[in-house]
């Protein structure tokens, strides 16, 4: 499959075990060699990894993602097309949304019996993906973390994301990328929001966020880190920190880290996605084939 052609989104649903209707999409690439599954982040949705979707079907990865509670349509649904309460994760709160996403995964497994999958995490999806591959490793084939951060109060920004970039421009989502198109694309778009942590889970949940790499992982599954070195939730002390964790708190032996000199936060929106897609794309396939 060339560049200059694309595959049809296919959109579904699931129900979560608190009875919450799931939405999510996949890209299925013809005779794929491997499934890469994507977490969004906080206050966006699934249908804006569109143009990473098509890349990677385009190389050979068929692609899922799921608009997580709160979040997209799934959030649109849950709260009867009222988008002010968008970012409220329902019953269950964050655990429950972590569930879900290994609901998810689940339901790629068994459409995918003899395919590697990849777990994608970028921002609030990264930190998700940590929770998930400190308890179960062996559920995946390999992680890439984008626009993440070593969780702890001190190496993750819990603040105001925006604040550093905003006077570069007055969308206030100068932050996500060099490219302005970006913030202006995220501000115009209705599934799209200014999300606080702190305020839309409750300090319970925001709690549950911090944390560090697993001792000692039962599963040796190779991880790729990407982040811009002027990204405001971490940044690349924040990253290198992380990586060491993981080759040496979880004993993982395979851990790379890839900081783009003056990217933001979200590296595969960046003006270099370019090269951000390509050094993902090269990482897979020394990995997975």
């Amino acid at each position: 499959m060339s560049d200059s052609e694309t595959v049809t989104r296919e959109e579904r649903t699931f129900v979560d075990t608190d009875g919450v209707t799931i939405h999510h999409y996949r890209w299925v690439a013809p005779a794929a060699t491997a499934v890469v599954q994507i977490v969004h982040g906080l206050g966006e949705h699934a249908k804006r990894y569109e143009w990473l979707a098509q890349k990677l079907v385009a190389s050979g990865y068929s692609v899922y993602a799921d608009d997580h509670r709160g979040h997209g349509e799934t959030g649109r649904e849950q709260y009867a097309g009222d988008l002010t309460r968008l970012g409220r994760l329902g019953p269950g709160g964050h655990r429950a949304t972590v569930e879900a996403v290994r609901q998810f995964t689940r339901i790629i497994r068994e459409e995918n019996t003899s395919l590697p999958l990849v777990l994608l995490g970028h921002s609030w999806g990264s930190i998700i993906a940590q929770l998930i591959i400190n308890r179960h490793p062996g559920d995946y084939d390999a992680l890439i973390l984008s626009g993440t951060a070593y969780r702890t109060l001190r190496h993750m920004n819990s603040g105001d994301l925006a604040a550093r970039h905003r006077h570069l421009g007055t969308t206030g989502y100068e932050w996500l990328s060099r490219d302005a198109a970006v913030g202006d694309a995220f501000k115009a778009d209705p599934l799209t929001f200014d999300a606080k942590t702190l305020k839309l889970f409750g300090i319970r949940d925001s709690l549950g966020l911090l944390g560090t790499p697993a001792k000692q992982l039962a599963s040796d599954i190779p991880v790729l880190i990407q982040i811009g070195s002027d990204d405001s939730l971490g940044g690349p002390r924040s990253a290198e920190l992380l990586a060491a964790a993981y080759l040496k708190r979880s004993r993982l032996s395979d851990v790379e880290l890839i900081v783009y000199t003056d990217a933001r936060h979200e590296v595969f929106n960046e003006t270099n996605r370019d090269e951000v897609v390509a050094d993902t794309l090269r990482w897979l396939g020394s990995r997975l084939r």
